[in-house]
């Protein structure tokens, strides 16, 4: 049976067409004019149907990323949550250790697969991110890496295609 036949196939067909999100882009450097790996995000949902109801740009400090993170989640407009940026071994790299704790599910297999893809690609390198998801209750929320390949990898390979899917079984009660 391929993929298209599957019992899967028939719950992504059901799921919603246009999701909402909310972009952040964690960096001290970055902003809007220069924000590459945000514009491949929003290029991207776009071209997937779905659309951003809102963006920011946060200092890479903890405070900062969890508030943001929060005040989106908060929002009815905003489904899933896409974060770019501080996911590496830096000491500047906070990203996952300001938002796992506001997690009320993990998602583990998005980093395991975002890893496993990123080996492919840049070799023993990709052990180095803690790319990572889960759920604020009905909200998704994906954190990649700053770079717009890593980006682009986990969008088109992994977000994109379970989206609408995710989206509509988180909207569940």
């Amino acid at each position: 049976m391929s993929r298209q036949e599957s019992p899967a196939a028939e719950h992504h067909a059901a799921g919603a067409k246009s999701v909402g999100c909310g972009v952040v882009t964690v960096s001290d450097t970055r902003t809007l004019a220069d924000d590459r790996s945000g514009d491949v995000i929003a290029e991207l949902l776009a071209v997937g149907g779905h659309f951003v109801a809102a963006r920011r740009i946060v200092a890479d400090e903890p405070t900062p990323v969890a508030d943001a993170v929060r005040e989106l989640a908060a929002r009815s407009d905003v489904a899933v949550i896409l974060l770019t940026g501080g996911t590496g071994v830096a000491p500047r790299d906070q990203t996952p250790d300001a938002v796992a704790s506001l997690f009320t599910k993990q998602l583990p297999g998005f980093g395991e697969l975002f890893r496993l893809l990123s080996y492919d690609e840049i070799g023993s390198a990709a052990m180095l991110s803690r790319a990572c998801a889960g759920m604020i209750e009905r909200t998704a929320v994906f954190l990649m890496p700053g770079s717009t390949a890593a980006v682009r990898l986990a969008m088109e390979r992994l977000i994109l295609p379970e989206l609408g899917h995710l989206a509509t079984l988180a909207a569940k009660s």
